[in-house]
């Protein structure tokens, strides 16, 4: 898993023309119910994030490219869920995973709306929390203004997070 975040960031860096794409398809793929599940790529994100003070890599594109890939994977995981209710739980890799939708349809149960951003900070919630939000048939301008708010506010921090161990790391670097 450290050579693939380490092969993209490398690519990021030789190619910052692609950082917004890149950050985009990993944040879509990191809120993707399957695929999530399967490739986390929020280590990913944090390396990208990283290069940002180090590179010159500008903040804005890619922050609002890992937004909209963050809301992209979740609106189709609402869908998703929305048009196979029942039926997600038999699919393939979420079959093996029983629990995890269980514990998605609880959380969404007892927090509404707010589940939605809540869950997108909370690793296999993330990826469960929109299917069944689309399951129970949430109302979809609700679910649409969490997602894309809380899409926004994770990119956010995950790339500034990255920002900032970069500052600090070269930092403690130079002080040393």
């Amino acid at each position: 898993m450290e050579a693939y975040i380490h092969d993209i960031a490398e690519f990021v860096r030789q190619h910052e023309a692609w950082a917004a794409p890149v950050v985009l398809a990993l944040a879509f793929g990191e809120s993707l119910a399957f695929v999530s599940l399967l490739i986390p790529a929020w280590g990913a994100l944090v390396a990208i994030g990283a290069l940002i003070g180090v590179s010159g890599l500008s903040f804005w594109p890619v922050w609002i490219a890992g937004g909209v890939g963050a809301a992209l994977g979740d609106w189709v995981s609402y869908w998703f869920g929305y048009r196979y209710k029942d039926n997600v739980a038999q699919i393939w890799p979420l079959s093996k995973y029983p629990g995890l939708l269980r514990r998605g349809e609880d959380f969404v149960r007892k927090w509404g709306v707010p589940s939605i951003f809540i869950g997108r900070f909370f690793g296999p919630l993330r990826a469960s929390v929109p299917l069944a939000a689309g399951i129970f048939e949430m109302p979809f301008w609700p679910f649409q203004i969490a997602n894309v708010v809380s899409a926004l506010v994770w990119s956010a921090v995950l790339l500034l997070f990255g920002d900032g161990l970069s500052i600090g790391l070269g930092w403690m670097l130079r002080s040393v």
